[in-house]
């Protein structure tokens, strides 16, 4: 049988606070503690607890035949545990059926493999060992950020050891090639690559509640229809898109959630489609090709590139700026500062200052909670010149100590030396 695999992406930054130029240096606190506790429970509401109620149910309704996977970015596991535990235990309840599977990512849902491999391995191992610690399970399969990708970045997840990874299948990667089968890193030919199928994720996750789109409304059995309508050489359909589809950006009286809940039994029983997770995809299915990616493409807008978060002037500087700080903070002991620089790092806080107003403005002004990209850019700059501050003045305390160390074996050896 042909496969499905749905995978979603569950995150949630920690929102900066307005910080102006006179704080910097007087106050360090960096996050808007309210905001962000207050759209936390407000998505847990929408989507979190509804959405993973109605899988849970579906999963257990279909014994097994019903399978998921989920990436869950550090930072929302963190506010879950700080903000709303009842949602956790929700993901821990469905990482129990053994019909869900949980992807490895940077810990901070950061930009890291761009700039720093030292950091990317760093974030991922962190955040592996969250996952293992909250839902005893050790993740196989590795998502980037945003579905970020590219050759050597593949390579580097391999050594890592992951034996797949999922990206877009971007038309300006794949040609004339479909999405619709298994590939392999071109450097690394034993990591496998699982490739989204845009149209088909994105009529839900986007289109589902568009009322000018022509397919509008969309049903069960259209969709599958169109599932039906995919050559039968083609091996395996990925639909992957953000969690909050579900009650959030969709909100629930678009019939959204009675979708989702329709939609197994109607591939299950009109299709010739079997769902599975990412680790049994690659281990079901053979790569039929490589694919190669010699510059980053991710999930994001048109042109499935990094020009969301990077590449205009405020984003580069900004992006410069932090990571700038890497090898101070790599000799950095002080707990505070390790994670606000994780925090920090969040892709979002680059999305923020995105200067694209055309094809994708609309979707960029929903996920925007600033007036301008100027500002975000500013507020953040405001915020990196106290944390360059505090994290000099912690360099500066610690240098003492290390200059005491490496002096005294020279003393010690001078004495020796010293006989009459």
């Amino acid at each position: 049988m042909r496969k499905i695999c749905f995978y979603f992406q569950v995150h949630q930054p920690y929102r900066l606070r307005t910080y102006r130029f006179f704080d910097i240096g007087k106050k360090h606190d960096y996050f808007d503690d309210y905001a962000n506790k207050k759209i936390m429970l407000k998505v847990a509401e929408k989507c979190y607890l509804p959405a993973n109620r109605m899988l849970l149910e579906l999963i257990h309704k279909y014994e097994g035949k019903f399978k998921i996977c989920f990436s869950i970015s550090g930072t929302l596991l963190d506010q879950l545990e700080a903000y709303h535990p009842e949602v956790l235990k929700s993901f821990q309840q469905l990482a129990a059926t053994g019909c869900v599977e949980f992807l490895a990512e940077t810990y901070s849902h950061s930009l890291s493999a761009l700039r720093s491999e030292g950091e990317f391995e760093q974030q991922v191992q962190l955040h592996h060992d969250k996952i293992k610690s909250l839902f005893g399970y050790e993740p196989e399969i590795f998502r980037n950020t945003e579905l970020i990708y590219s050759d050597l970045i593949g390579h580097r997840v391999y050594n890592m050891g992951y034996k797949g990874m999922l990206t877009e299948g971007a038309k300006h990667v794949l040609g004339w090639k479909s999405p619709n089968y298994l590939y392999y890193n071109v450097l690394e030919p034993k990591l496998k690559l699982l490739l989204k199928n845009f149209r088909l994720s994105d009529d839900i996750a986007f289109r589902f509640s568009q009322k000018s789109w022509n397919e509008w409304p969309l049903t069960t059995e259209k969709y599958v229809g169109w599932l039906n309508q995919i050559g039968e050489q083609d091996e395996i359909v990925n639909l992957f898109m953000d969690y909050e589809t579900f009650g959030e950006h969709q909100w629930a009286d678009t019939g959204i959630f009675n979708f989702m809940r329709a939609l197994p039994d109607r591939i299950l029983k009109h299709s010739n489609f079997e769902f599975v997770t990412p680790s049994e995809a690659i281990e079901k299915l053979q790569p039929i090709a490589g694919m190669s990616a010699p510059s980053p493409i991710s999930w994001a807008d048109e042109e499935r590139d990094l020009t969301a978060w990077l590449g205009n002037d405020l984003q580069d500087d900004a992006f410069n700026a932090l990571y700038s700080m890497k090898q101070m903070m790599d000799d950095c002991k002080d707990a505070q500062l390790q994670k606000d620089w994780l925090y920090l790092q969040t892709s979002d806080n680059f999305y923020y200052m995105c200067t694209k107003f055309f094809s994708d403005g609309d979707v960029h002004m929903y996920f925007n909670h600033y007036p301008t990209p100027y500002e975000a850019y500013i507020n953040y700059m405001n915020v990196i010149s106290d944390f360059r501050i505090r994290l000099t003045h912690s360099s500066l305390l610690a240098k003492p100590a290390i200059l005491k160390k490496e002096k005294a074996p020279a003393k010690k050896a001078r004495k020796k030396t010293s006989t009459p």
